[in-house]
C-alpha cells in the first residue's frame, strides 16, 4: 500500500530516512481535537495554496494540515532527544492547539512541506557569489534548487569585480555585477514558471563598490530585473561622509584598495531619487548588521533574505514563525489589556517548535544543512500589532504605540531567551557557541531568536493585520467572479461601529470609496485616530515603530515606510536619516502610485501617476532612451487598465478547463486559463493563453488565431467519453470564436456603464457541467494596471513589510 493511501486512512507510517531517524506521519487530525478557528476566506486560501493535493483534488482538511505539521515537528522530540511517546503526543497536541487557535503560525514552507516528500521548511536563504564563472553559475544552480523547494534567496554581488576590469585568465574584460544579476533574474523566471511558489531574490551591492551608480539605476525600468528586490549596502564610513558633505572611497573588491572617489551626498541623493521614483533600491546598514552578528568568527554578514529582515551568513538559512498579537489582548476589569501570561506561554512553545523545525527540515544542499545546524538560528516574530493597538484603543502614530512596541518585543525576546537557555540545558548549546557573542555570557540553544518578517498570506489565514504594519485600509471594494462588487470591512471597525452605534452599510460604502475614515462626521474622533491607515501616518511614526521593534529584535525588521504620492525627495531623504539615527538595520520606502502604470486602489491622489513619472524623468541627470523596435518588429499595444469578460467551464480530457476571454472597446484583447481540481496541462494552457493574448494585442485577426489552434488533438481528450473538444487549444479557440462578436458589444456597453449583456447564456462550448460563471460579464481587473496587478488574480496589490500582498486571493511574493 502506498504511503499516500496510508496517510488518507490515518495509519501511522514510519520511514527510516537517510538522516538517521524515523519520521512519523499521521493522516487525520483526531476528531476530539478543536477545530481550527478559521474564517471561510482563510479556508479558501489554505485549499488553494497549502493543503495537500492528489490528482488535482484537495486531499486534507485545514485541521489535517495543522495536525500534519504539529506531528512532524513534535516527532523530533522522540526521534532526536529521547522523549517518550506520551510526551511527544502531548507536545503534538500543544503545537496543534496553538496553531488551530491562530496564536502562532510558522512560515509558509513549513505549512506546505512538513510531512511531505519535499520536506523543506525554511523561508530564508543567503548564498555566496564568488568572483569566478564557475562559482557564479554554482550559485545560480543552487538558487534554482532553493526556489524549487519554496525558499527565497539573498545575494551580495559585492565580491564581483567591476565591469570592464581585466580578467587575467582569459585576457578579456569583466561583465560586472549588474549583468550577472540579469542572469540570476532569468534563471528565477524559468523556475517560477514551473513551480507552485514564486522565487524571490534580494540583491545587495556595497555602496563603495565601483559599479554602485549602475546598481542604483538598474531598476529604473520596472520591467527590468523583476525577480529581485535590491538594496544598497550602506557603511558607517559612507554615512559619515554624507553628514560631512565630502567624497568617499570606492574599493576594488579584489585588492581592497581605493580605485577612485565619489561625492557621498550625490550618491545619497541618487539613492533617494530612485527610491522616490519606484521604491528601489532600499538600504541596509551593513556595519550595523555585523554589530549584531552572533558568530563573527565564522565571517561577515554580507546579505539578507528577500525582504531584508533576516541577515545571514553565506550558505545559511532560517525558519520563521509569527505570534498573533491580536489574540494576546483580553478584557480585565472592564478594560482591554495585554495577556502577558499567555504571551509568555505562546512565545516559549513557539521557540521550542522552531528549534525542532531545524532538525525536521530537509535542506536543499548539504552545505546549508551544516551551516544551519551549526548556528541553529530561528526567527520568531509577530503579526497583528495594528489589531492589538486597535483593541487597546491606541493610535499607531503615538508615543503610546511606540511604548507598546518596545514593551511587547522586549517581553518576547526575554521569554524567547529563557526558553532557549532551557533548551540549551536540555539539548546543548548551538555547536558554534564557542567564540560567539554569547560565549561566557549566557548559554543559548539558538544563535538568534527573533525576527520581524512579512506575514503576507499567514496573516490572512489568521485574520490578523500584517507584521508590524498599520492597517492598509479600513474598507475596500472586492469584485467577485460574477462581477458583483462587495465591500470588505475590517472586522474590528465593524465591531466598534456596531458597539458604539454608528454602523451603517452606507458608511462602509463611503469608507471603501474614500479609503479612509478621517473627516467622516458619523465616526467619533477617537475612532478615526485608532483606525488611521498606512498612508495617513507620517513616515516618522512608521520609522519610530520599526526602530522600537528593532531595539529588541536579534535579526531585523521587515517594514515598508509608506509615503503619499505628493511626498518630496527631501522627505524620503529625511526618513533615511531618521532610520540611521534610530539604529534601524535597513529601510524600504514606497511612495504611493510611484510605480509606472499603477492606479490607486483606495482614496484619491493629489497628483496623477503620469505627472509623477514626468517629474521623475525630468529630474534624472541623464535622459531615458525610449525603446525603439527593430525593423519588421510588431510591438503589441499595452494591456488596457480595464477589461470586461466571460468565463466558460469546459470538460476536457483531464477534467475541467476554465477559459476567460476579456475585451475592451477595441475587441478581445486577452485570454486566461485555469485548470480545475482534476489538474491538466496548466503550464501548457497558460503558455498558449499568454501567446494568444499578446498576438491579439499585436493586431492579428481573431480568425487567423483560431484557425491555427482549433482542431489540435490531445490523446486525453480522445480517450474520454462525453468530450467533444479535441484539446485545450481547441477549447480555447471555440470560446474565442464564440465571443468574438459579442465581446466587442458587451465591452462597449459596460464601458458606458449600462446593463450587462448575457448573450453567452444562449449556447455552451463542449458538453461539460453548467458553469456558475458561464455567460456572466465580469469586471476583470477593473482599475488595475499591470504594474500594480496581482500576478494570479489581477486585482490590486498592497506594498507592505518590504513585500507585495494581494488581499483578494491571498497571493504574497514573500509567503
Amino acid at each position: 500500500m502506498k504511503s499516500e493511501e496510508l496517510l488518507r486512512k490515518g495509519i501511522k507510517l514510519k520511514i527510516k530516512e537517510s538522516w538517521g531517524y524515523e519520521l512519523s506521519f499521521i493522516g487525520q487530525a483526531p476528531k476530539t481535537w478543536p477545530k481550527a478557528n478559521l474564517t471561510p476566506n482563510a479556508r479558501v486560501i489554505l485549499a488553494k495554496r497549502y493543503l495537500k493535493q492528489e490528482n488535482g483534488q484537495v486531499a486534507e482538511t485545514a485541521e489535517d494540515m495543522i495536525f500534519r505539521v504539529a506531528s512532524v515537528v513534535a516527532e523530533i522530540e522522540e526521534a532526536n532527544y529521547g522523549k517518550s511517546k506520551e510526551d511527544t503526543q502531548a507536545l503534538t497536541k500543544d503545537f496543534y492547539t496553538m496553531m488551530a487557535n491562530l496564536e502562532f503560525m510558522p512560515n509558509s514552507p513549513t505549512l506546505m512541506n512538513a510531512g511531505r516528500d519535499l520536506g523543506q521548511l525554511s523561508a530564508c536563504f543567503v548564498l555566496p557569489i564568488e568572483d569566478s564563472m564557475e562559482k557564479i553559475f554554482d550559485a545560480i544552480k543552487n538558487a534554482a534548487i532553493i526556489h524549487k523547494s519554496g525558499g527565497g534567496t539573498g545575494f551580495s554581488f559585492s565580491r564581483l569585480r567591476p565591469k570592464n576590469s581585466m580578467v587575467r585568465s582569459t585576457g578579456g574584460v569583466a561583465s560586472g555585477p549588474i549583468s550577472f544579476m540579469k542572469v540570476f533574474n532569468s534563471a528565477t523566471e524559468a523556475v517560477k514558471q514551473g513551480g507552485t511558489r514564486r522565487g524571490a531574490n534580494m540583491g545587495i551591492l556595497r555602496v563603495d563598490h565601483p559599479d554602485i551608480v549602475d546598481f542604483i539605476q538598474c531598476k529604473e525600468d520596472n520591467k527590468e530585473i523583476t525577480n529581485f528586490n535590491i538594496s544598497v549596502g550602506i557603511t558607517e564610513e559612507f554615512m559619515q561622509a554624507v553628514r560631512e558633505g565630502r567624497p568617499y572611497d570606492l574599493i576594488d573588491p579584489h585588492s581592497g584598495s581605493s580605485v577612485g572617489q565619489l561625492s557621498a551626498p550625490e550618491i545619497f541623493n541618487k539613492i533617494v531619487d530612485h527610491a522616490w521614483q519606484n521604491g528601489e533600491p532600499g538600504i541596509v546598514f551593513l556595519d550595523r548588521l555585523n554589530q549584531g552578528n552572533p558568530t563573527p568568527l565564522l565571517g561577515e554578514i554580507e546579505a539578507t533574505n528577500p525582504c531584508g529582515e533576516q541577515p545571514l551568513l553565506p550558505n545559511e538559512a532560517c525558519n520563521l514563525g509569527s505570534i498573533n498579537l491580536k489574540l494576546m489582548v483580553v478584557e480585565k476589569d472592564g478594560k482591554m489589556v495585554i495577556n502577558w501570561e499567555r504571551l509568555s506561554q505562546v512565545t516559549r512553545l513557539s521557540v521550542r517548535f522552531l528549534d525542532n523545525v531545524i532538525d525536521a527540515n530537509q535542506y536543499p544542499l548539504p552545505i546549508i544543512d551544516e551551516v544551519v545546524k551549526g548556528n541553529r538560528k530561528i526567527g520568531l516574530g509577530v503579526m497583528g500589532f495594528a489589531d492589538m493597538l486597535i483593541l487597546l484603543q491606541t493610535s499607531y502614530a503615538t508615543e503610546d504605540a511606540v511604548d507598546y512596541a518596545e514593551k511587547v518585543m522586549k517581553y518576547i525576546q526575554t521569554e524567547a531567551r529563557i526558553e532557549s537557555q532551557r533548551l540549551a540545558e536540555e539539548r546543548g548549546t548551538f555547536p558554534n557557541y564557542e567564540g560567539s557573542i554569547y560565549d561566557g555570557v549566557m548559554k543559548l540553544r539558538n544563535a538568534t531568536l527573533t525576527t520581524i518578517a512579512p506575514t503576507g498570506t499567514i496573516s490572512m489565514i489568521c485574520a490578523a493585520s500584517s507584521g508590524v504594519e498599520p492597517l492598509f485600509a479600513v474598507a475596500y471594494t472586492k469584485t467577485v467572479m460574477d462581477g458583483t462588487a462587495l465591500v470588505e470591512v475590517n472586522p474590528l471597525f465593524e465591531a466598534f461601529a456596531k458597539e458604539f452605534g454608528f454602523y451603517s452599510q452606507e458608511l462602509t460604502q463611503t469608507i471603501a470609496e474614500m479609503g479612509t475614515v478621517l473627516g467622516l462626521p458619523e465616526v467619533p474622533n477617537w475612532v478615526q485616530e485608532v483606525f488611521t491607515t498606512a498612508q495617513e501616518i507620517a513616515p516618522e511614526w512608521h520609522i519610530r515603530i520599526q526602530a522600537a521593534f528593532q531595539k529588541y529584535t536579534d535579526n531585523a525588521v521587515s517594514k515598508t515606510i509608506n509615503f503619499a504620492n505628493s511626498a518630496t525627495r527631501e522627505e524620503i531623504a529625511e526618513a533615511y536619516r531618521l532610520a540611521d539615527e534610530l539604529n534601524c538595520k535597513g529601510l524600504t520606502v514606497y511612495r504611493d502610485a510611484s510605480r509606472e502604470e499603477q492606479v490607486l486602489s483606495t482614496g484619491t491622489l493629489t497628483a496623477s501617476p503620469h505627472d509623477s513619472t514626468k517629474q521623475a524623468s525630468e529630474h534624472l541627470s541623464a535622459p531615458k532612451i525610449p525603446f525603439i523596435p527593430e525593423v519588421n518588429t510588431v510591438v503589441p499595444r499595452p494591456r488596457p487598465t480595464t477589461t470586461l469578460g466571460v468565463t466558460e467551464k469546459i470538460k476536457i480530457g483531464c477534467g475541467n478547463l476554465y477559459v476567460s476571454v476579456n475585451a475592451d472597446e477595441k475587441g478581445i484583447c486577452e485570454v486566461f486559463t485555469n485548470t480545475g481540481r482534476a489538474g491538466g496541462c496548466s503550464s501548457q494552457s497558460e503558455a498558449t493563453a499568454r501567446l494568444i493574448s499578446i498576438t491579439l494585442r499585436s493586431g492579428l485577426s481573431v480568425d487567423a488565431i483560431t484557425e491555427q489552434i482549433k482542431g489540435i488533438r490531445c490523446p486525453a481528450c480522445m480517450r474520454r467519453e462525453g468530450v467533444n473538444v479535441t484539446s485545450c487549444p481547441d477549447a480555447i479557440a471555440r470560446v474565442i470564436k464564440k465571443y468574438n462578436e459579442v465581446g466587442v458589444n458587451f465591452a462597449k456597453v459596460q464601458m458606458g456603464g449600462q446593463e450587462q449583456v448575457r448573450e453567452a447564456e444562449k449556447s455552451e462550448v463542449g458538453r461539460g457541467e453548467p458553469s456558475t460563471e458561464k455567460g456572466v460579464v465580469k469586471k476583470a481587473r477593473a482599475n488595475v494596471a499591470p504594474g500594480n496587478a496581482c500576478p494570479e488574480c489581477g486585482m490590486s496589490i498592497n506594498h507592505e513589510s518590504g513585500c507585495v500582498v494581494c488581499t483578494h486571493c491571498g497571493y504574497s511574493k514573500c509567503g
